[in-house]
């Protein structure tokens, strides 16, 4: 059982990473990290922050509720490749097994911390490009970002509002609205899987997840006042710094 300060701990990460993915995305480069420190394998960490995080799609979902209004049309055609992509992602981690996943953890903990570092620019790029990628490619890349999603999801919600705005029209708040419902469905389909497959640490998830709840809708509320680029720019040096570390805990 944790300790008080390491559920407070929990607790926090939970809300915090809720609140980053409301934001600027990433948000896993916190509660992961803190679930390894406090114990727990990086398997089992994982699947656990998977788990808890939906719970902060769900405080974002209904805080950017009044924004779905123009993007909900695509919910149709995006739902079903989020739904497969998720569940061949969340087996694939489940099969690869422990061993496996700690070897690839630095190299995803870098894709998400790039990802995130070079957000601005891929949204001017894309914008630059709207509406210049066909309804069908959108959908299949939709299903890739999902098995990514699945298998560990750092980031995920940066690459979904990317490629967003390649086909669909709408702003950022917008998009944000249509990435909480989507990413909900990621987190909490993952989330089963890994249930199922007995890797979840139930009193860690929880806890995150209560803090995820909060954070999430918090955040989704009040996004317009926080300071995204230094939010942004202090998770990126969080997630170099974690790419260090993990690299040197598989080399162990």
């Amino acid at each position: 059982m944790p300790t008080g300060g390491a559920l407070l701990a929990m607790f926090a990460a939970g809300a915090l990473a809720a609140s980053v993915n409301a934001v600027a995305g990433g948000g896993s480069l916190v509660t992961f990290p803190v679930l390894v420190a406090l114990g727990l394998s990086e398997l089992s960490a994982n699947a656990s922050n998977t788990a808890a995080i939906w719970l902060g799609s769900l405080g974002s979902a209904l805080g950017f509720w009044p924004q779905l209004v123009k993007t909900a049309g695509h919910l149709p055609r995006l739902l079903p490749p989020t739904l497969l992509g998720t569940v061949l992602g969340a087996f694939l981690l489940s099969y690869a097994g422990a061993h496996t996943f700690r070897i690839v953890v630095p190299g995803l903990l870098l894709l998400a911390t790039l990802l995130l570092a070079f957000q601005p620019q891929l949204k001017r790029w894309t914008l630059q490009k709207s509406g210049v990628l066909p309804t069908w490619a959108g959908v299949l890349l939709q299903f890739l970002i999902s098995v990514y999603g699945g298998y560990f999801g750092a980031g995920m919600g940066i690459l979904m509002l990317a490629l967003w705005s390649l086909f669909i029209e709408g702003d950022l708040h917008q998009l944000n609205a249509l990435k909480a419902w989507l990413g909900l469905v990621i987190n909490l389909v993952a989330g089963l899987v890994f249930w199922w497959q007995g890797l979840l640490e139930p009193v860690s998830t929880a806890t995150v997840a209560a803090g995820a709840l909060l954070g999430g809708y918090v955040a989704a509320r009040v996004s317009q006042r926080l300071p995204q680029a230094l939010l942004r720019r202090l998770i990126v040096l969080l997630g170099a710094g974690l790419s260090v570390w993990f690299t040197v805990r598989a080399l162990r």
